[in-house]
């Protein structure tokens, strides 16, 4: 792992110092359940290769999720970082709990499963994946994962896709615990800046939340594959069509060529490609509130990835990338 010359930043008011760069583990899924139709799965070996890919960029944390083929992805990426040689606690390891159909005490008893499939590793931040789904309030959970902090289960806790309101209450709530809230996972990118616009950004920024950023490059439409042989959204998985359906309609190809365009002729002055570009725009874009999680199914897009966090666009870049993702 080659991190030292990468800056890092704090994960929220904790002491856990994360790149600005992470990996997206969904692609370790496997075929359990939906998220075959998201991403394509990959084998062992390819994760391996991926993720030690990602470390020799310097990538020092990465996120999985109960979800993400029942445990499978949490698996993959232990046994990966294990051949690469990684001890437990060399690397920060984020995970999620699922609360569809579930109470908040589950969050109690599946923590077991959480660390038997993570190998040895530990979680140093465990999130409510979603603010919906769950039989208990958000107020319950919230205090169940607390309970996890304290009994030393867990280094941290997080939720993903909270609304502003949400957020304030997450962290009102942890508060009351004597905990920290540290981070909100949530889609951010050149062509979803909602951040912005929702009170998320501020209210972040406000409580010392960091954001995690998903699909920094929406779903591969920000690589400029789509738009240099639009004939490849036929071959894309069918959620991320569905998902992405009005960024790669032939109108949205259209639209959005100025960006890519533009993010290509940004990338050759820096000897970069467009994704690195994207990436780069989510971390330096927000500062030090923002950090991302693409994710990447070859090695190559790993070492793409981490090389996102070798540069730094300028002010005027990044202006001209905002006008042109809003048009």
């Amino acid at each position: 792992m080659k991190a030292n010359h990468i800056q890092t930043r704090r994960l929220g008011k904790t002491d856990i110092e994360i790149t600005p760069i992470g990996l997206g583990c969904m692609q370790f899924a496997g075929t359990r359940n939906v998220t075959r139709w998201i991403v394509r799965p990959i084998d062992q070996t390819t994760a391996t290769s991926v993720v030690r890919a990602a470390l020799d960029g310097g990538v020092n944390w990465f996120d999985t999720a109960e979800m993400y083929g029942a445990g499978h992805s949490e698996e993959m990426l232990a046994a990966a970082l294990k051949e690469c040689g990684i001890a437990p606690g060399a690397v920060a390891v984020a995970t999620k709990w699922a609360p569809l159909g579930r109470t908040a005490t589950s969050i109690l008893r599946t923590i077991g499963d959480r660390l038997t499939h993570l190998g040895g590793f530990p979680i140093d931040l465990h999130q409510i994946h979603m603010p919906t789904g769950s039989l208990s309030s958000i107020p319950a959970q919230l205090k169940a994962m607390a309970k996890l902090l304290k009994a030393g289960k867990i280094r941290s806790v997080g939720v993903s896709n909270f609304s502003a309101r949400q957020l304030a209450l997450a962290h009102q709530v942890l508060a009351g615990e004597g905990v920290t809230l540290a981070a909100n996972q949530v889609r951010i990118n050149l062509l979803h800046r909602n951040i912005e616009r929702d009170g998320v950004l501020d209210t972040a920024r406000r409580l010392g939340v960091t954001l995690i950023a998903y699909s920094p490059l929406e779903g591969g439409i920000l690589t400029g594959r789509y738009h240099e042989d639009p004939a490849l959204v036929r071959s894309a998985p069918v959620m991320r069509r569905f998902f992405g359906r009005r960024e790669l309609s032939a109108k949205g190809i259209t639209r959005t060529r100025p960006l890519i365009d533009a993010m290509r002729e940004i990338g050759t002055s820096y000897g970069v490609s467009i994704s690195q570009v994207a990436l780069n725009w989510v971390i330096t874009r927000y500062g030090d509130a923002v950090v991302a999680i693409p994710g990447a199914s070859k090695p190559r897009q790993a070492v793409e990835a981490a090389g996102a966090m070798a540069f730094t666009i300028s002010e005027a870049e990044i202006r001209r990338l905002d006008e042109l993702s809003l048009t």
